[in-house]
C-alpha cells in the first residue's frame, strides 16, 4: 500500500516531455510535490509506492500512436492501488464515448483536449479537484473548462436555434452535453444548482432544459439503495422540473438516479420529454431525442398562435376528416372551414393537410 505520509503529491502519465514540463510548472506552483512517469509500468510502480492526491493522465502512452489508450489502464491502476488520488485525463484523441467512459467507468474527475488546454482554466480545475472529495464525482460546481470534441454526428444532427438549460453539477458532464448541444446550433446556459438554474428559468426564454436530478447542495443519493426510490425532496433536479413543466419547456433528463420508480414518477408527476440514464448514454440517442424535443416544442409553439376554433378545425383535420365533415361537425359552413385552413396553414408554416396533421400529432392535440 502506498505511504499515506505524502498527502500532497501530484502524479504526472505522460510521454511528452513538453507537456511534462508544462503540468509540472502548473502543479508545483500549485503546492504539490510531483511525480512524473512516461508509461504504464512506472506509473504503478509510483502509486505502489506513495501516495497521491492527484493524477494527471495522457489518454496514449504510444509514443504517436492514436490507438494506444494505455492511460486507461493508468486510471484502473489509480483506483485500486490509491482510491484517495483524483484524477485527470489529459488528451488529443478524446471523443464524447470516451469522455463518458472516462467519467462513468474510470472515475474521473474531468476529461480535457489538449487542443483547447488553458493554463489558467487547468489551474482552476487542479484547485476544484484538490478540494473535491475523491475520487468518483465532485459535488463542487466547476466552470466549464473543457471542449470534448464530438465526432461521427451526421447521424443525428441537425442545425437547430434557441437557448438550452443544462443543469448539472458534474463539470465532465456539463461539457460533454454543452459540446453536443453546441454542435446542434443551440446555445447553452450552464447551472450547476438548483438555484442557479431557477434564476434562470426567471431571467430568460429558453426551448428546452436538460436536468440532472442530482445535485450539489443536496444529500448525495449514493447513501440509498439502487432499488429504493429516492424522495424528490433530496433531488435538487426534481424540484426543477416542476418549473420547466409550469413554463412548458420540453426538459430531458441525464442522470444516474435511474431506479424504476424515480423515472416513472417523473414522467408520470412531472411530464419529462424523456428520461437518459447516465450509466447507458449513448450520443446519438441523446441527438436524436433533442431533435425530437425541439420539434414538440416547435409544434406546441406554433399552436398557440391559433384561435380556439383553428385548433377545434385542425384536430378534426388530424382525425381524418374531410372539409364536409369538419363543416358539418362545427355546424359552419366549407367555405369557412377553408378560410380556417389558410389560416392553419400560414400560422404553421405549412402546406398540405397532412403536414398540418402531423404538427397537431406532434404537439399532442390529440386525446
Amino acid at each position: 500500500m502506498p505511504d499515506a505520509s505524502a498527502a500532497l503529491r501530484a502524479l504526472i502519465v505522460e510521454d511528452d516531455r513538453s507537456w511534462q514540463q508544462i503540468l509540472s510548472e502548473i502543479l508545483t506552483d500549485a503546492g504539490l510535490e510531483v511525480d512524473i512517469v512516461n508509461n504504464v509500468e512506472d506509473a504503478i510502480t509510483s502509486l505502489r509506492s506513495v501516495s497521491h492526491r492527484l493524477a494527471v493522465v495522457d489518454l496514449a502512452l504510444g509514443d504517436g500512436n492514436y490507438d494506444n489508450q494505455d492511460g486507461l489502464c493508468v486510471l484502473d491502476a489509480v483506483r485500486r492501488q490509491d482510491p484517495g488520488c483524483v484524477t485527470l485525463m489529459l488528451t488529443g484523441f478524446a471523443t464524447v464515448e470516451l469522455a463518458v467512459s472516462v467519467l462513468t467507468e474510470y472515475g474521473a474527475f474531468s476529461c480535457l483536449r489538449k487542443e483547447t488546454f488553458n493554463r489558467t482554466e487547468f489551474r482552476t480545475l487542479v484547485r476544484q479537484a484538490l478540494a473535491s472529495a475523491p475520487p468518483i464525482k465532485t459535488l463542487v460546481p466547476t466552470d466549464n473548462i473543457v471542449k470534448i470534441p464530438s465526432k461521427d454526428m451526421e447521424v443525428n444532427t441537425f442545425l437547430a436555434s434557441g437557448i438550452v438549460l443544462v443543469v448539472e453539477d458534474d463539470a465532465g458532464w456539463r461539457t460533454i452535453l454543452s459540446e453536443l448541444l453546441t454542435d446542434a446550433g443551440y446555445q447553452t446556459r450552464l447551472c450547476t444548482s438548483f438555484g442557479e438554474a431557477l434564476g434562470c428559468l426567471r431571467r430568460e426564454t429558453y426551448t428546452l432544459a436538460v436536468v440532472d436530478l442530482s445535485l450539489a447542495g443536496f444529500d448525495h443519493p449514493d447513501e440509498f439503495s439502487e432499488t429504493q426510490p429516492i424522495s424528490e425532496d433530496i433531488l435538487g433536479g426534481y424540484q426543477l422540473l416542476a418549473t420547466t413543466r409550469a413554463s412548458r419547456i420540453p426538459t430531458i433528463v441525464v442522470s444516474g438516479v435511474a431506479t424504476p420508480d424515480n423515472i416513472e414518477r417523473a414522467y408520470r408527476e412531472q411530464n419529462v420529454f424523456a428520461y437518459l440514464e447516465k450509466q447507458t448514454f449513448d450520443r446519438r440517442t441523446f441527438l436524436q431525442t433533442v431533435k425530437e424535443a425541439h420539434n414538440a416544442s416547435s409544434a406546441d409553439t406554433a399552436l398557440q398562435l391559433l384561435t380556439q376554433r383553428e385548433q377545434e378545425v385542425l384536430m378534426l383535420l388530424a382525425q381524418g376528416m374531410t372539409n364536409k365533415e369538419i363543416a358539418g361537425t362545427l355546424v359552419i359552413t366549407t367555405n369557412t372551414v377553408k378560410r380556417h385552413l389558410k389560416a392553419i396553414f400560414s400560422k404553421l408554416e405549412v402546406h398540405t393537410r397532412a403536414a398540418a396533421a402531423a404538427k397537431a400529432i406532434t404537439a399532442g392535440i390529440l386525446v
